[in-house]
């Protein structure tokens, strides 16, 4: 499941994963989220949370992941992402280099400054 991380810019989309994340999460909760800050920012920001009760994703979920990536791929000025799941963590970090914009990584612990990094 995706819920919506309140209180950041409105070219900040921010999302902690809970559970296990479904393809329906990205079409009925991201998307949606992403096309209304696209709409109004040139450029955008995400704040992903990946979070001690994150369980993993279906394969359609794996898909919509890439598929927004891409989408949106000349979009994206930054990028946080939040966890402790080092499989995660080190998978971002070694593609980095090919995500445009700035992408940072953060541990659960430093979600306030992850916030801060996002909003600058």
């Amino acid at each position: 499941m995706l819920q919506s991380i309140e209180g950041l810019p409105s070219n900040v989309v921010a999302f902690e994963a809970t559970g296990h994340v479904e393809a329906d999460d990205y079409r009925t909760v991201l998307d949606p989220a992403l096309d209304a800050a696209l709409a109004a920012n040139d450029k955008i920001r995400f704040l992903y949370v990946l979070g001690n009760g994150f369980e993993g994703y279906s394969p359609g979920a794996m898909w919509q992941d890439s598929k927004v990536g891409v989408e949106h791929w000349t979009r994206w000025e930054k990028i946080a992402l939040v966890t402790d799941h080092r499989g995660y963590h080190d998978a971002v970090k070694a593609f980095a280099w090919m995500i445009p914009g700035e992408v940072q990584l953060f541990a659960l612990s430093e979600l306030d400054a992850a916030k801060e990094w996002i909003a600058k």
